[in-house]
């Protein structure tokens, strides 16, 4: 999972950071995801940013990506995406940059 957190932090322009990764099970999700987003149901990656955009001295501290296995198809394509999500992406919002860098990524880590 490092490489692909470090892959996608590369393809979204973060040379010096510092991020949580975490695999939780389906009901701390949904809690989760309910608490922080109000939503009632698990999902497959959740993240939590800790600075914003714009400079900052030193290392960043990025956040933290939370994945449940049980729900995501690919736990390594969930760890891209959510931290792209670190990094500023935004796919609800953007006209699918993030999910096309999500998937160049991938194509780069290979089967």
């Amino acid at each position: 999972m490092r490489e692909a957190a470090e892959a996608a932090l590369r393809a979204g322009g973060v040379e010096d950071g510092h991020l949580a990764l975490a695999f939780v099970e389906e009901a701390e999700m949904r809690r989760l995801n309910r608490e922080q987003r109000g939503r009632d149901e698990a999902t497959d990656v959740l993240s939590f940013p800790v600075d914003g955009p714009g400079p900052v001295s030193g290392p960043r501290e990025l956040g933290d990506v939370v994945v449940c296995p049980a729900r995501a198809v690919d736990p390594v394509k969930a760890v891209v995406h959510g931290v792209l999500h670190l990094c500023g992406y935004d796919h609800e919002a953007d006209h699918g940059e993030m999910l096309a860098l999500q998937e160049r990524v991938m194509a780069e880590l290979g089967p």
